[in-house]
């Protein structure tokens, strides 16, 4: 009973905190972690090569020393100081034993920079995948927002919105439209448009004469021909001689 009770209580708190999340925003965050993680990780890997580098020179100043020990050593014999060499033979024993000690560590050291080295390179490979995998998702987010947003106006349009007003608008217009053209028609039928066609083509009719009578008058003017200087001098003479043989009668 205590079971089903704590499966219900987590359930019911469940459903509450998945209702609360948004994808969009736990995969945003999610990339700045993966992106914050990379200074972190490059902290690591530098505290683990310090390490390497401090033990390289740790053996590299055992070696000296072990180095210097033999010579002495060496130099105690060759002055027959055998208690001096003794003394130096238990210290090249411990520098002997460091030395190896040194060694063994910096073996792990660098193993472990080897692996961390590996790990930084897998972690970046699957950080970038894991980003591209969420900005890929974003992405198709946002398409379905925008797609969402497309769908509410359409809908919008189709219950009662712009597409119902559009709709009546144009109704409107095409009834009044057609209301003033079956007015047009309706004077232009009460028109006598008979008598209308009888006055253009009477007026048709009197221009047409009137350009004729301009073209007779035209031609009489061009047959009419005008009188020469020869012939005015002739007349002249005939009227003087007709004139002088009255006055010779009289006299």
């Amino acid at each position: 009973m205590w079971k089903r009770f704590v499966r219900a209580i987590k359930s019911l708190f469940g459903g509450v905190v998945t209702s609360l999340e948004d994808p969009k925003l736990i995969l945003e965050q999610n990339i700045r972690e993966l992106n914050d993680q990379v200074p972190k990780m490059n902290e690591n890997i530098a505290t683990v090569k310090a390490n390497v580098m401090l033990l390289r020179k740790e053996v590299a100043r055992y070696e000296k020393n072990l180095d210097e020990i033999t010579s002495k050593i060496k130099a105690a014999i060759n002055a027959q100081r055998d208690d001096i060499a003794e003394n130096y033979a238990l210290q090249l024993q411990k520098a002997q034993e460091n030395l190896e000690s040194s060694k063994a560590q910096l073996t792990y050291a660098e193993q472990a920079y080897e692996k961390a080295l590996q790990v930084k390179k897998a972690f970046l490979r699957e950080k970038d995948r894991k980003i591209q995998e969420a900005r890929e998702a974003l992405r198709a987010s946002e398409r379905a927002d925008w797609q969402a947003r497309v769908a509410d106006t359409l809908e919008q349009f189709e219950v009662g919105g712009v597409d119902a007003t559009h709709t009546e608008m144009i109704n409107r217009i095409n009834e009044r439209t057609a209301l003033n053209e079956a007015r047009m028609e309706i004077a232009l039928d009460s028109v006598d448009t008979k008598t209308m066609e009888i006055e253009i083509d009477a007026e048709k009719m009197r221009a047409s004469e009137l350009v004729k009578q301009f073209k007779l008058q035209m031609q009489q003017d061009d047959t009419a021909t005008p009188a020469s200087p020869e012939n005015v001098n002739e007349s002249d003479e005939v009227a003087s001689g007709k004139t002088l043989g009255r006055n010779k009668t009289k006299s």
